[in-house]
């Protein structure tokens, strides 16, 4: 909860920090699979591993800024516990996908993301449009993502 007197930018850092840590935790599932990702069928119309990292890496930021946004005004809200779930869900998705190589059980957890991004717009909206706003491409990329998710389970069954 928003402290009284309390720097506004000390709840940045601590969004930055709960992403960064979605993020640590995403990185440290994706360490040295490059050559994995590389080695899996995909579509034709799949990018290159170098793409995910500066794509994450902007989608990151506008996600942290996206729940300051929200927590600004309302303090810990509803709204929140939808992002934080789904910041959970996003920070699975790599160890799943990756360090398990559960293809199958990671589209499953990147299609609920997908939904609980979705709630979260919903629930972000009438705060702020701009905090809803900064989550679209991240709901758009999560959308591609998931697509790939799928193409690349089913190509590797």
């Amino acid at each position: 909860m928003r402290g009284h007197g309390m720097s506004p930018w000390w709840g940045l850092a601590g969004f930055g920090a709960a992403v960064a840590g979605a993020a640590l935790l995403g990185g440290l599932g994706v360490a040295g699979t490059a050559g994995e990702y590389q080695s899996l069928r995909q579509p034709d119309w799949a990018p290159p591993s170098a793409v995910f990292g500066p794509v994450w890496t902007v989608l990151y930021v506008m996600i942290a800024i996206s729940g300051w946004l929200v927590w600004r005004r309302t303090g810990w809200s509803p709204a929140l516990n939808w992002y934080a779930a789904q910041l959970v869900l996003n920070a699975i998705w790599t160890p799943i996908f990756f360090g398990f190589g559960q293809y199958g059980l990671a589209l499953a957890d990147i299609v609920i993301l997908w939904i609980l991004i979705g709630v979260t717009v919903w629930k972000f909206r009438p705060v702020s449009r701009v905090a809803a706003g900064l989550l679209l491409p991240y709901w758009a990329w999560v959308t591609f993502a998931t697509a790939l998710n799928a193409s690349i389970w089913l190509m590797n069954r």
